[in-house]
């Protein structure tokens, strides 16, 4: 078994929030380091990616198109006299950042202090100044309307939805999640899990879709979930600047699932690894994010 040496890695967040961390290659698990006892925590953002997926089995299934116009499913919670941009806004533009809204929505210090209980009529009767398609703006509404579509076609929450089709299958019992005011699975943030079993959703995206010999989800979903969709506004040539559908990517075809405070899954398919991160670092995360690039990936 190929042996990675963790010293460098850990002299690089040693004074950062780094909570633990699994290493996955050919399907061998070849480093799992904990700075602390292994729990289930809050995976920020890391739930979107799992909200993509979900529309990958829902798409898989008829339930609909990414093509879909927004309109075709929410009309019943849109204006009256939805502008014109709104009308022109897809599935497939909730999923990529490029919805063309006026500002983020939904977002984390914002959630608390909302007194809308109606959170699908609050986004939808938002301004939207760009045509979409046209601009990146990293925005909790387009994963959060995702999967409350999902949630209505299924008749369920989207981790009931999700429990045969992806968390029973690899063994991870249904996790908590954040909800809006009336019930729903949020869907942008909040799920709980730790890190082994972020590592196993990374093993399930780096085997595109394939688990223990059976095709659960298509590998055409993954053929356009992770390939660059849209230039972002942040990030650099050392962990990338294009966003996916719900995924960010990176150099050298990889990818990843990327929460706040430093938790990452990220997907090597040249290399067949998967490196998952749990951490809790409120000012420096990015920081964990590099230390996983250059010193770690290197060794795979």
């Amino acid at each position: 078994m190929k042996q990675i040496e963790l010293a460098a890695f850990q002299e690089a967040v040693k004074d950062l929030g780094f909570r633990g961390m699994v290493v996955y290659q050919d399907g061998e698990k070849l480093v799992h380091c904990q700075a602390r006892p292994e729990e289930r925590q809050n995976q920020y953002s890391v739930t979107k990616s799992f909200t993509s997926t979900a529309v990958g089995f829902a798409v898989q299934e008829g339930r609909f198109c990414l093509d879909d116009y927004v309109l075709e499913h929410f009309r019943e919670d849109a204006p009256d006299h939805p502008a014109e941009n709104l009308k022109k806004m897809k599935l497939r533009h909730l999923l990529t950042m490029s919805m063309g809204f006026e500002s983020p929505m939904l977002m984390g210090a914002m959630r608390p202090k909302m007194t809308e209980k109606d959170w699908v009529k609050y986004v939808l009767g938002a301004r939207v100044v760009h045509e979409p398609g046209t601009c990146f703006q990293y925005n909790n509404a387009g994963p959060y309307l995702l999967g409350i579509l999902v949630q209505r076609k299924a008749g369920c929450s989207l981790m009931e939805y999700l429990g045969p089709r992806l968390l029973g299958p690899l063994g991870i019992p249904v996790p908590e999640c954040e909800l809006d005011p009336l019930g729903n699975t949020f869907g942008a943030g909040g799920l709980r899990i730790n890190v082994s079993e972020l590592a196993k959703f990374g093993l399930f995206c780096l085997n595109r879709g394939k688990w223990n010999g059976s095709q659960l989800l298509s590998e055409a979903w993954f053929d356009q979930a992770v390939t660059p969709q849209i230039e972002a506004d942040e990030g650099d040539q050392e962990i990338g600047r294009h966003y996916a559908c719900l995924f960010w990517t990176m150099p050298d075809g990889m990818y990843r699932a990327d929460g706040k405070y430093g938790q990452y899954c990220v997907v090597y398919p040249k290399k067949r690894a998967v490196i998952a991160v749990n951490s809790m670092e409120t000012e420096r995360e990015k920081e964990i994010l590099r230390a996983v690039v250059r010193t770690i990936v290197p060794q795979l």
